[in-house]
C-alpha cells in the first residue's frame, strides 16, 4: 500500500482519532502503535517535505546513501527498542569506530589503552595502564574527574592529556564555549576506557538499517489507519485557545479545521515554536554540513574522525563505512557547529541545558499542563537529549498508556 500522503485542507477531522506532530521515531512509533494496536485513525503533521525526522537519508548524485541531518548509528541495551526497530528493517551488524585526529595522528576515541600507547609511547603507557588497572580494575570506564581525584600525579597527567587533546577544543567548537564556560558536569562524563576495545559504543545491540532509515520509516508508516501531511507546520494549522488573554494563560483547547480536537495530540516539535516564541526562543545548537565526493573507495580509515585539536569543523563522517555500500566513489560530510538563530533556515539539534534554560522551557510547558490530551514527546518537545533507542522506548511507553486508556 505504501505511506498515505494527503493535504491538510483535504483532511476530514471527523475521520481522525489521534494527531501526531512529527514523523521521526517519537511520532512514528506512536502513530504506528495507535493505528495497529488501538485501531485509531491517525493524522501525522510533518513540517518537512519528507518523513523520518533527523534520521532521514537519501542517495546523493554519486549514488551514495547519506544522512541529511548528520550520522545516526543505532545502539542500545534495550532489547524491546531494538526489536521494535527490526520489525521494519533488517539490520547490518555495524560497529561504530571513531578516531581522533591528533595533529595528523589517529588515536581511538574514547581514549583507551591503544590511545595511551600512541600518546605516551609503549613503555610509559604500559606503566600507566598497569596503574589504572590496579586503581580501577580492567575493562572499565573512568572519568577525567575520577582520575583527578586520585592522589597520584601520573593519573592526573592522563586526565590532563585527555582534557586538553581530546575534550577541550572539540567541546568549545561543539557548544561555542570558552574553557571557563565548560560546565564541570560535562567534563565529568568524558571517559578513559581501560580496554583495547576500539568501538565507540559497547551496547549489546548495534547496527544500521539494511536499506537505510527512510525505508524503515516508510515501512513503519505503511498502515491503512495512518495519513501523513508533509510541508505542514503545526503552528499554522493548530488553532490555540487559552483560558484568558494573559501571557501565561494555559491552553484550554486545540482546534483543527475549526473543530475542538479531543483525541490524543502527541507533539514532538519544539514547544516554543508552537507558541510562536512568545517568551523568546529556547537556546539550541545547530549544525551545518558540507559534503564532498571522491573518485576512490575510501578517504578515511573509519566511519568518523573527530578533529579535537585542529580545524574549525568538529568531525568528518564517511557514510560507506556505516551503510556497507560498495562503490568506487565515496562521500564524506564535514560537520560545523553553529548557534541556532534562524528557525527558517536552521535546524535545532542540541538543547543547551542549564538551570536558566530549563526554567525557560518549563514556562512553555506550563501552557500545556492543563490540556489533558496533549503529550509532548522527544528531544525538542521535552528540551532534553535522547538517543534513538530511548526515544523508541519512551514512545512505546506512551503508546502503552494511550492504548490502555
Amino acid at each position: 500500500m505504501g505511506v498515505q500522503y494527503t493535504q491538510f485542507n483535504e483532511v476530514n477531522m471527523n475521520d481522525i482519532d489521534a494527531v501526531v506532530v512529527g514523523s521521526g521515531f517519537a511520532g512514528g512509533v506512536v502513530a504506528r502503535e495507535l493505528a495497529e494496536r488501538a485501531g485509531k485513525r491517525v493524522l501525522i503533521i510533518e513540517k518537512r517535505p519528507h518523513i523520518g525526522g533527523n534520521m532521514y537519508d537519501e542517495k546523493d548524485e554519486a549514488g551514495i546513501l547519506v544522512h541529511k541531518y548528520g550520522p545516526h548509528i543505532f545502539h542500545s541495551n534495550d532489547k524491546r527498542a531494538f526489536d521494535y526497530a527490526r520489525r521494519f528493517s533488517g539490520f547490518l551488524g555495524y560497529q561504530h569506530r571513531v578516531l581522533a585526529d591528533w595533529y595528523g595522528t589517529y588515536m581511538p576515541v574514547p581514549f583507551n589503552k591503544n590511545s595511551m600507547e600512541i600518546a605516551f609511547g609503549e613503555e610509559k603507557a604500559a606503566h600507566y595502564i598497569e596503574k589504572l588497572i590496579d586503581t580501577f580494575g580492567d575493562e572499565c570506564k573512568v572519568t577525567i574527574n575520577e582520575l583527578r581525584e586520585q592522589d597520584d600525579p601520573e593519573l592526573a597527567e592522563i586526565a590532563d592529556f585527555v582534557y586538553k587533546n581530546v575534550f577541550l577544543y572539540y567541546t568549545q567548537k561543539q557548544w561555542g564555549l570558552t574553557p571557563e564556560e565548560v560546565d564541570p558536569s560535562v567534563t565529568a562524563r568524558v571517559p578513559v576506557f581501560i580496554s583495547r576495545d576500539n568501538r565507540y559504543f559497547q551496547d549489546a545491540y548495534q547496527g544500521m538499517p539494511v536499506f537505510g532509515y527512510t525505508k524503515l520509516f516508510e515501512e513503519m508508516l505503511d498502515h491503512e489507519n495512518i495519513q501523513v501531511c508533509l510541508n505542514t507546520e503545526a503552528e499554522s494549522v493548530f488553532e490555540l485557545e487559552f483560558e484568558s488573554e494573559a501571557e501565561d494563560a494555559p491552553l484550554s483547547a486545540i482546534k483543527l479545521h475549526g473543530k475542538k480536537f479531543e483525541g490524543p495530540i502527541v507533539y514532538t516539535g519544539p514547544l516554543d515554536e508552537l507558541f510562536l516564541a512568545r517568551f523568546g526562543r529556547l537556546p539550541y545548537r545547530s549544525l551545518d554540513f558540507v559534503y564532498e565526493t571522491f573518485d576512490k573507495e575510501h578517504v578515511l580509515p573509519c566511519g568518523t574522525v573527530n578533529f579535537t585539536v585542529t580545524e574549525d569543523y568538529t568531525r568528518i563522517t564517511e557514510f560507506k563505512y556505516l551503510t556497507g555500500q560498495k562503490s568506487d566513489k565515496t562521500t564524506i560530510m564535514k560537520e560545523y557547529s553553529r548557534a541556532y538563530e534562524d528557525p527558517n533556515t536552521q535546524t535545532p539539534y542540541y538543547a543547551i541545558l542549564s538551570d536558566e534554560n530549563r526554567v525557560h522551557y518549563e514556562r512553555y510547558r506550563a501552557l500545556t499542563a492543563k490540556l489533558p490530551n496533549f503529550y509532548p514527546l522527544g528531544r525538542l518537545a521535552e528540551y532534553r537529549y535522547y538517543n534513538m533507542d530511548k526515544i523508541i522506548s519512551l514512545a512505546l511507553e506512551l503508546s502503552d498508556k494511550l492504548v490502555e486508556e
